[in-house]
């Protein structure tokens, strides 16, 4: 009888050892120098996706403030990042909304725009992220509301097509900072 209590012991030592790795691994997570672990953290919501070697990710188009809807004829905002794996540069040539928007144009901001289209090079990342919109879905055709999610096909030289069904996010809360896209 001593043993089989020995061994029960034994085996709850061990359990509680595992546990208690598990919760360290875990709450290590983010730990270090300027870990941000008591900053509030948006869940990604946005679209991901891929062409090739071109990764598309975190792809949302900014609604209107909670509760309002953009109107037919107004113009949003489409945030997102592409990160080029391949070994040669690509080009995203045209981003299209059918349906949802008569044309989608790349703005001048910070990333180096030629005609319309956006040079990525090879093994980099263009954020096309915000706050301030670097693309603009033109003369909506119908209204856009929050929480509902749009096709946006992005068009790529070489990498080819890939289409997202985006969602909209409204203006509050994480997205109060980002911006419309400026009234012409």
């Amino acid at each position: 009888m001593v043993r089989s209590s020995g061994k029960r012991v034994a085996k709850g030592l061990m359990i509680g050892a595992a546990l208690a790795l598990l919760i360290s691994a875990v709450a290590g997570c983010e730990a270090g120098n300027d870990a941000p672990t008591l900053e509030f953290h948006q869940a990604a919501a946005g679209a991901y996706g891929s062409a090739d070697d071109v990764s598309i990710s975190n792809a949302f188009v900014l609604g209107a403030p909670g509760g309002q809807s953009l109107s037919p004829g107004e113009s949003a905002s489409l945030f997102l990042s592409i990160y080029n794996g391949g070994t040669g540069d690509d080009t995203l040539t045209s981003i299209t909304a059918p349906g949802w928007a008569s044309s989608v144009q790349v703005t001048s901001g910070t990333v180096p725009v030629t005609g319309g289209a956006v040079r990525i090079p090879t093994q980099s990342e263009v954020n096309l992220a915000g706050p301030e919109p670097q693309l603009v879905l033109n003369n909506l055709a119908k209204p856009l509301n929050g929480g509902e999610a749009i096709p946006v096909t992005l068009n790529f030289e070489h990498a080819g097509s890939v289409t997202l069904e985006v969602p909209v996010e409204a203006q509050q809360y994480y997205y109060s900072s980002y911006s419309p896209p400026p009234v012409p």
